[in-house]
């Protein structure tokens, strides 16, 4: 009976040591008698028991590395407090296990020293405005050396970029100078634009002005122009029916009569100036004296007004 359990122990102990289940993303390094002889690959392997050893278990999956801040001088001298992480992937087991010690210790330092590097060829300025630049920078340094050490660098982020305190200062000194440049550009472009759009509306309000009078002028010539013709042409209407009425009988007699009321309004009103010395005829009967003496008035007050 014992020995039918021992053997049972046996058993299972085998079986244990023969069969090795890998987690999915994982890769297990077996070495057979001190030497290297597989990867094992996610799923179940089967080993020989007491000959084959599982010496190192490795992550398949992206790993972040947070690199240790340090400190990086710029190409104008400036210090940078510089604080990163990084991110890796194991692609081959076996140069992970034999291609360094500890290829995490290695990754890192790399990366620090690459930083440095980097940062060393730039301005200050520079360093906040490339950060993409620097991470692509590191990322291929590394990523060159760690081939031999069966890791795959992913990329590199800086987390954090410290100046000294002097420095930050001078540039949030900057800054502001530079918003308050900025204000007032913008206050006196507002002036300038506020000065061309009232000098473009005068211009305009002066040429609208200018139309209007041009059009008042020429609607008012228009106008005199109308009334003249109008005139000309009602005058000529008239001369035109006082010939027309001459001709007819009894016209002429008519002419004497309108002379002869024309001729007593006008002795009227040289009638009323004192000054004026007026000769009437004795017979005031005769149309012909009566004309004669409206033709004497006529001349008489032409002759006064003169």
């Amino acid at each position: 009976m014992e020995i039918a359990i021992v053997l049972l122990a046996i058993a299972v102990l085998f079986i244990i040591k023969t069969v090795k289940v890998v987690p999915q993303q994982n890769a297990w390094v077996v070495e057979r008698l001190g030497k290297f002889h597989a990867s094992l690959t996610p799923g179940l392997n089967f080993v020989v028991p007491f000959i084959d050893k599982v010496i190192q278990k490795h992550s398949l999956k992206e790993i972040p590395l947070d690199v240790p801040s340090q400190v990086c001088i710029t190409r104008d001298n400036t210090q940078l407090q510089v604080d990163g992480i990084l991110y890796f992937q194991v692609t081959d087991p076996k140069l992970a296990s034999y291609g360094s010690s500890n290829y995490i210790i290695a990754v890192t330092q790399l990366a620090q020293t690459s930083l440095r590097s980097v940062i060393g060829k730039l301005e200050l300025d520079k360093t906040f405005e490339e950060r993409d630049i620097i991470n692509a920078q590191v990322v291929a340094a590394i990523d060159e050396a760690a081939l031999n050490w069966g890791v795959k660098v992913l990329r590199y982020e800086i987390k954090d970029l410290t100046p000294p305190k002097e420095i930050l200062h001078a540039m949030q000194s900057q800054i502001t100078a530079e918003r308050e440049k900025r204000a007032l550009i913008a206050a006196s472009e507002g002036r300038r634009q506020e000065q061309i759009n009232i000098a473009t509306g005068e211009r305009e309000a002066f040429i609208a002005r200018s139309e209007g009078e041009k059009q008042a002028v020429i609607n008012k010539a228009e106008g005199d122009a109308a009334s003249i013709l109008a005139v000309a042409e009602a005058t000529a209407q008239a001369i035109e029916r006082i010939a027309s009425a001459i001709q007819k009988p009894g016209g002429e007699q008519a002419v004497q009569l309108k002379v002869a009321e024309q001729a007593v309004i006008a002795y009227s009103k040289v009638a009323q100036d004192a000054k004026t010395t007026l000769i009437v005829p004795s017979n005031m009967t005769e149309v012909s004296s009566l004309i004669a003496s409206a033709m004497q008035m006529v001349n008489t007050g032409k002759n006064a007004g003169h």
